[in-house]
């Protein structure tokens, strides 16, 4: 699926793969998340959804060591949600 790049501060509302780390602590999100990055083509969006706010500086840290995009992060109630383009 073509997803243009998304304006910066705009919610990212097409993905192509969602992981939920609900309840789940560090490092697990993190590792949810590059699993599946890890089974998706080049340029496809993942959306991460935890409830773990370190998650937030986490992922940040995640996109610049690993070079997959971080397209957006939002806070929804309890709710940390990440989006990355797949490098």
């Amino acid at each position: 699926m073509d997803t243009p790049n998304p304006i910066p501060g705009m919610i990212v509302e097409e993905y192509d793969r969602e992981v939920d780390a609900r309840g789940l602590a560090c490092p697990l999100p993190i590792l949810r998340a590059k699993k599946a990055l890890a089974e998706m083509q080049s340029g496809q969006i993942l959306k991460i959804v935890c409830t773990d706010r370190g998650s937030i500086r986490d992922f940040q840290a995640f996109s610049h060591q690993t070079g997959n995009a971080l397209l957006r992060q939002l806070t929804l109630d309890s709710e940390y949600l990440t989006f990355l383009r797949r490098r």
